[in-house]
């Protein structure tokens, strides 16, 4: 049956509206709708355009100034067709992959991990066009720099901004919003509309068609009449209203009426979903994938691709080698302090697991009286087992460092989730929801919950709750250039020796 009016939350049209005309006026397609979502995407585009032009301009005018003391003259500036070739592989990856969609900006993916990837790979080109042309030596070096330094933070910025502007102005009541139509067995729409508003989603509902519980006593014939005659009301509704999607919130048990709702619209001129559950909530980055020829849908990708592991690898390799080497007399005055501080091996090793649960021994600098203990025991605050150099060693993070050797040797990354003793992965995987996924990738010296304050003793679930739930963002938003900042929040952020102890 067709619900005339979409409950309360989803209806904004204004109160003046009091005739029909006018409140179909409102239902229906406005004509002017492809005309701004067009000018807002054309927006976006001419901002990155705009960006890059006026900072590399901008930068060239301020360098000849700087060195010839005057204006560079028009004739013999470069920075126009350099900037040029930038913007045009940087609007034309964009438009390839729908960046500058609506949709896209109302999304909350990240921005900053795109539009770095992109500067990068924008540059890339512009270096093999100008090694093949043989005009490397055209450009000013200085201000190609500048650019290439300047231009990431500039492009960030301005689309972030863009990116707010879009969703500030993206309500229910805008032209350019999506228009939806709901479908689907009353209680699904009721707790579709439960759990979703309007203006976060930047949609409009414009109609609902329920379909009506089939009476289990019914014969085939009659189940299949009732559905047919809601279907064809739907159709007729969707063909009338001309919505841009169509959502059909039927629960995946329900295979024959999923099927028919899709034969049914499939008859109409409108993007059709299927959206049964709360399932896609869980896993926003679901698509259909194939594997050789079989068809699925995919809830989530490896943690890392095959390209995003082998330079993870590369870079950890090269800076636990160069760490080694620089931080080899500093390895030698802790060994010294250690041995003569207490009794015991300088270094211990401690089974721990890692990539995919395989266990693994991590390298510490001792820290603790040496003593055999059979059950594992937590270092807590005025912990008597710690020594007067254990100390220091803990509280300055030093104690870590030997396990650049686990890095080399492959065991563990520079960045990742801290590897728990065993009996902590034991205990809390069976407490806490979603935590093996830590070990999908290798564990690391630093993490994204150590240089967030979240290190030491964990004394509730809940404690253990928030390091698991930053392990997992720094999971599913890995980049290069996230590995970086967390190194360097690790050597100069007071919040990652936190609870060091």
């Amino acid at each position: 049956m067709f619900h005339a009016r979409p409950p309360q939350n989803f209806q904004k049209i204004a109160p003046v509206i009091g005739r029909r005309r006018d409140v179909w006026s409102a239902l229906l397609p406005r004509r002017s709708r492809a005309a701004f979502r067009v000018a807002i995407s054309a927006t976006v585009a001419m901002a990155d355009v705009l960006t890059i032009l006026v900072l590399g301009m901008g930068l060239e005018i301020a360098y000849y100034a700087w060195t010839d003391g005057g204006l560079i003259p028009a004739q013999e500036s470069r920075s126009l067709l350099l900037c040029g070739i930038l913007a045009l592989v940087v609007v034309l990856a964009n438009v390839m992959r729908e960046e500058y969609s609506i949709e896209n900006a109302l999304s909350r993916r990240p921005h900053l991990r795109r539009t770095a990837t992109l500067w990068l790979m924008a540059w890339a080109v512009m270096l093999v066009v100008g090694f093949a042309t043989k005009t490397t030596n055209d450009f000013s070096r200085v201000v190609a720099v500048a650019l290439f330094v300047a231009g990431l933070p500039a492009m960030i910025g301005v689309r972030a901004g863009m990116v707010a502007l879009v969703r500030r102005g993206m309500t229910s009541e805008s032209a350019s919003v999506s228009r939806i139509h709901l479908v689907g067995y009353e209680e699904d729409i009721a707790r579709f509309y439960a759990s979703n508003d309007a203006d976060a989603l930047g949609l409009r509902v414009v109609g609902t068609s329920y379909l009506r519980r089939v009476d289990p006593a019914a014969g085939p014939a009659a189940r299949k009449a009732q559905l047919s005659e809601d279907l064809d009301l739907a159709v007729s509704v969707v063909r009338f209203l001309r919505p841009d999607d169509v959502f059909i919130l039927v629960p995946w048990s329900d295979a024959a009426e999923i099927d028919a709702c899709v034969d049914g619209f499939l008859r109409t001129p409108a993007a059709i979903h299927l959206r049964p559950g709360g399932v896609l909530d869980r896993f926003p980055d679901m698509q259909v994938a194939r594997v050789g020829r079989l068809a699925g849908i995919n809830i989530g990708r490896r943690p890392l691709n095959l390209g995003e592991v082998l330079l993870k690898r590369v870079f950890d390799t090269i800076l636990a080698g160069l760490g080694l080497i620089a931080l080899a007399p500093l390895f030698a005055v802790v060994a010294l302090a250690i041995k003569l501080d207490s009794p015991g091996p300088v270094l211990f090793r401690q089974k721990r697991y890692g990539f995919n649960q395989q266990p693994f021994g991590v390298f510490k600098f001792r820290s603790m009286k040496a003593e055999k203990e059979t059950v594992f025991k937590q270092a807590t605050k005025n912990d008597s087992r710690i020594t007067k150099v254990g100390a220091f060693l803990r509280r300055s993070n030093i104690d870590e460092l030997p396990q650049l050797l686990n890095v080399v040797l492959g065991d563990m990354s520079l960045v990742g989730p801290r590897p728990h003793a065993l009996a902590h992965d034991r205990s809390f995987e069976r407490r806490i929801a979603h935590y093996a996924r830590r070990h999908n990738v290798r564990p690391g010296i630093t993490g994204w919950a150590q240089v967030n304050g979240l290190r030491g003793e964990t004394l509730t679930d809940l404690d253990m709750e928030r390091r698991v739930t930053h392990d997992l963002h720094y999971i599913d938003n890995w980049s290069i250039w996230l590995d970086i900042q967390i190194l360097f929040q690790t050597m100069v952020s007071p919040r990652a020796y936190k609870n060091a102890r």
